[in-house]
């Protein structure tokens, strides 16, 4: 593992904030060297700190990506896990599916283009079998850490 001292610690906020800042921008923010930058943003990178640059995408300037976002807690019975997974896996809806520890088992990242087509999502993962019983919330809202709130 990679320990981040402060230098690096800035430069993965700044690039949060906005993955296409210039290297010099980065390095007169932080006070450094253009070239310190670079080598520890290539060292973040080679060491897998950093594994990619994104767009984030504002849905209040594109309606057409108002999407009805939410995430789903689920309770598994017994040893469900790899067959409710794989089952899950087949559901264009589901974004992500990540394990948890505590009351849930997995918690999924759904979206759907209505809430119409939420409700139907919702109906065919709770029908699954091997599922004891689930929690679902809708994202209102959300921030990224380091840029505007979405």
């Amino acid at each position: 593992m990679t320990e981040l001292d402060y230098i690096d610690r800035q430069i993965i906020g700044l690039l949060r904030a906005n993955a296409r800042s210039p290297v010099a921008n980065l390095a007169k923010k932080i006070g450094t060297s253009r070239a310190t930058i670079q080598n520890r943003m290539n060292r973040l990178e080679k060491n897998g700190v950093i594994t990619g640059y994104t767009v984030l995408v504002n849905s209040a300037n594109d309606k057409s990506l108002s999407l009805v976002r939410a995430l789903m807690c689920i309770g598994l019975d017994g040893n469900s896990s790899t067959k409710v997974r794989n089952k899950l896996l087949t559901e264009p809806s589901v974004r992500a599916i990540h394990s948890t520890n505590g009351k849930w088992d997995l918690v999924l990242e759904i979206q759907t283009e209505s809430l119409e087509a939420f409700d139907k999502v919702l109906g065919r993962i709770r029908a699954l079998e091997g599922i004891s019983n689930s929690e679902t919330n809708i994202l209102l809202s959300s921030t990224r850490t380091g840029s505007k709130e979405l």
